[in-house]
């Protein structure tokens, strides 16, 4: 029950907070969603403040793993197919949190205390493992030098949009993100983008092969 309690009130938070934004969004109206009593939240989130940063710590935590345990793979495969294993990763991991991740994204794009913190710790743990994984395929002779910075740019920009703007998604473009077949399709489009930073010799060899 004690679980149950918990999910209900995580859930509520995350619609609401993605329906009227986090200052929109009273404690009342999460506990009125989430059925339960208000002071449920404060023991179990220490508020509203505490809610949405479980939220996000919660969501990073999942995102940063992904990225570490494809990571240590390196020591059995090459660089490009780490890579490529880390996009389709982090799109299946997106489109299973499709709601959170949408909260998450936009969140980070706020100014505060606690996103200064996710950058300080999550996000920066990102850029490590990505800008080393760039500077070793450079390196390798994989990949064709190029300003990394801009390249994790790209990347994330790619990989986050349409679970930042599924609205924009689906009534401007008409492509219906949250469909599993989006994953899919749109995995061929990034590794079409991935394959364009191979050096010539290596993107017709057929050994840089993409972990399934």
């Amino acid at each position: 029950m004690l679980k149950d309690t918990r999910q209900k009130i995580l859930t509520a938070a995350i619609e609401l907070f993605n329906s009227k934004g986090f200052t929109g969004t009273s404690v009342r109206e999460i506990a009125s969603k989430a059925d339960v009593n208000v002071a449920h939240i404060s023991y179990y989130f220490k508020g509203k403040g505490g809610l949405l940063e479980f939220l996000v710590s919660y969501y990073y935590e999942g995102y940063i793993k992904l990225i570490e345990d494809n990571y240590s793979l390196l020591q059995y495969s090459n660089v490009h197919a780490v890579l490529s294993k880390i996009i389709l990763d982090i799109l299946n991991y997106q489109h299973e949190n499709r709601q959170l991740s949408r909260l998450v994204y936009r969140e980070v794009t706020v100014d505060s205390i606690l996103i200064r913190e996710v950058m300080t710790t999550y996000l920066t743990k990102e850029k490590y493992y990505i800008k080393s994984l760039f500077e070793q395929g450079i390196k390798e002779g994989y990949y064709r030098k190029a300003f990394i910075p801009h390249l994790i740019i790209q990347l994330r920009s790619l990989l986050h949009t349409p679970y930042l703007q599924p609205q924009y998604m689906s009534e401007v473009l008409h492509i219906q993100s949250h469909e599993a077949y989006f994953v899919h399709q749109y995995y061929k489009e990034l590794k079409i983008w991935l394959n364009s930073l191979l050096i010539e010799s290596y993107s017709r060899d057929e050994k840089i092969a993409v972990i399934r």
